[in-house]
Parts: C-alpha cells; sequence; structure tokens
C-alpha cells in the first residue's frame, strides 16, 4: 500500500492542521458558544427563581385568604348558632304562652264541667232519694211486716246518703 509509505512524509503537516483546527474549534466553542450558553442558563436559573418566589408569594396570599375565609366561615357559624338558639328560645317562650292560654281554656272548661257534674249528682240523688225511701219502706214492711211512713223512711235515706 503506498499511502502507509507515505505516512512519514505528511505526518508533521497533518499534526500542525489537526492542532490548528482544534485549537480554532476550541476557541469557537470556549469564545463564541460558552459564553451564550452560560447567559442563556443564567436568564433560566433567574427565571427559575422568580417563578419560584412569585408562587411563594402567591401561596402565602392564598394562605392568608384562607385563614381569613376560615375566620369569617367561623364567625358566621357563631353568629347563625346564636341567631339559632335565640329563636329556639323565642319559640319555647311563644309555646309557653300558648300552652298557659290553652291551660287557662281547659280549666275553664273542665270547671264548667265540674259543675255540671255537680248539679247532674245533685239532681239524680233528688230523684234517687224518694225513689229508694220508697224502695227502703217496701223493704222494711216484706221484712218485717211493719209499715214505715214515707216521710220517715225518706229522713233516714237522707240521712245515709249525706253521711
Amino acid at each position: 500500500m503506498p499511502q502507509i509509505n507515505q505516512l512519514p512524509d505528511i505526518f508533521i503537516s497533518q499534526l500542525f492542521w489537526l492542532a490548528v483546527v482544534f485549537g480554532i474549534i476550541y476557541f469557537w466553542i470556549g469564545r463564541g458558544l460558552v459564553p451564550k450558553i452560560q447567559s442563556v442558563v443564567e436568564d433560566r436559573d433567574k427565571k427559575i427563581a422568580d417563578d419560584l418566589a412569585a408562587a411563594q408569594r402567591a401561596r402565602e396570599q392564598a394562605e392568608a385568604s384562607e385563614e381569613a375565609y376560615r375566620e369569617r366561615i367561623d364567625a358566621s357559624r357563631s353568629e347563625a348558632m346564636k341567631v339559632a338558639q335565640e329563636a329556639k328560645h323565642q319559640a319555647a317562650l311563644d309555646t309557653e304562652k300558648r300552652l298557659k292560654a290553652v291551660d287557662a281554656k281547659i280549666g275553664k272548661k273542665v270547671a264548667e264541667a265540674e259543675g255540671k257534674i255537680r248539679t247532674a249528682a245533685d239532681a239524680a240523688r233528688r230523684e234517687l232519694e224518694p225513689v229508694a225511701a220508697e224502695a227502703a219502706s217496701e223493704l222494711v214492711s216484706k221484712l218485717t211486716g211493719q209499715k214505715i211512713s214515707a216521710k220517715d223512711a225518706e229522713t233516714t235515706v237522707k240521712a245515709v246518703l249525706h253521711g
């Protein structure tokens, strides 16, 4: 192979051009591209840090808003409980008033009914006394054979019935 025979003649020139090309590439990347890449990375890091800070501020605001919301909810609940207790108390008072009024009406009706019952019982006793006196007179006459006057039988029956 003839190319291998030429290797010692061109080896130094190839090494020179290799060093020149690598040097150009090194300076082009090192001086041109690396600063641009670093500035992009730094900008990106700064944007991420700013976004994280903004997110943290938003989170703190959200927590503060949530705390205020919870306080308002707690205040509303306590106010609602207070209103409910007042309404319950008022309803109990109204119910008590109604019960007293109904109780008074019922008491009045009971008193009227008791009066009617007493009147009816007295009327029944008055009607019962002559019948009882007549029955007692007949019983005595059948049992003993003696006749008792209606007046005596009536006084005896009255004494037994009225104590």
